[in-house]
């Protein structure tokens, strides 16, 4: 399955990161790109400037999603969006955790109940799940962020099983840090804490580029029809998930 197969692409989180990065590099290549995300004002500027269908929708909201993106025709079915919190389960509100498995984990399950049926009985179609190395791996960050990222893995694994026999492909693209918005938006979102986020991880640090992960996503999509990419874990060549912690007590 090439490109030449698909006419329609679907991405969350497109108004920024990645997202963004995928919804320019579809255009290039030719789809219909359905963008999906919170911000109406991004989006409305990426459909004046490549053609885009913007959806303002928040992923939180299930309703929103079927009224909204229910009826559509989709090819290619990219889970990008994404949040995070900063700390860990200790320190979490009831908000933090219902954000991350409202965005992380349920938008991505309904979304592929609505578009994965109608793939299946076109024999023909392409789920790509961002997911990070926080589900594989365990280091120290949040945990319910931990556990929506592995909860990712296995559904982007279960859904080949779901759909055997028919040329359905599933990729999970595993990225470790990338130089996106997220860690500022961590930090409360304003220029302020985007700057310090910045000097704090990336200034310095040779991260991926959003250009990285949309190589990954290209090359996948490329792929001959027979030959489903199933997961890429994309990490700077100077980040290594090693690494052991043996805490010490006095008494």
């Amino acid at each position: 399955m090439t490109y030449s197969d698909y006419s329609t692409a679907l991405v969350t989180g497109a108004s920024s990161g990645m997202g963004e990065a995928t919804v320019r590099m579809f255009v290039a290549r030719g789809l219909t790109v359905h963008a999906v995300a919170r911000d109406g004002a991004r989006l409305d500027a990426l459909a004046d400037s490549l053609g885009v269908i913007p959806h303002a929708v928040d992923l939180a909201d299930t309703d929103a999603i079927e009224s909204e993106l229910g009826g559509l025709r989709v090819d290619v079915l990219v889970n990008s969006a994404g949040v995070s919190r900063q700390g860990n389960v200790l320190t979490s509100t009831r908000s933090d955790l219902d954000a991350m498995v409202d965005v992380n984990l349920r938008a991505v399950l309904h979304l592929t109940r609505l578009f994965l049926p109608g793939m299946v009985d076109r024999d023909l179609g392409h789920i790509v799940n961002i997911s990070s190395i926080a589900g594989h791996y365990n280091f120290f960050g949040h945990t319910a962020y931990h556990a929506t990222k592995a909860a990712i893995h296995q559904v982007s694994r279960q859904l080949r099983n779901d759909t055997l026999g028919k040329r359905i492909r599933v990729t999970e693209i595993s990225p470790g840090r990338v130089e996106t918005e997220i860690f500022g938006r961590n930090l409360g979102g304003s220029p302020e804490a985007m700057k310090e986020a910045w000097a704090t991880y990336f200034e310095g640090y040779e991260s991926l580029t959003t250009d990285d992960i949309v190589s990954a996503i290209d090359f996948a999509l490329s792929a001959p029809r027979h030959a489903n990419i199933g997961l890429i874990e994309i990490m700077p060549t100077f980040q290594v998930p090693g690494g052991l912690t043996f805490d010490r007590r006095a008494e």
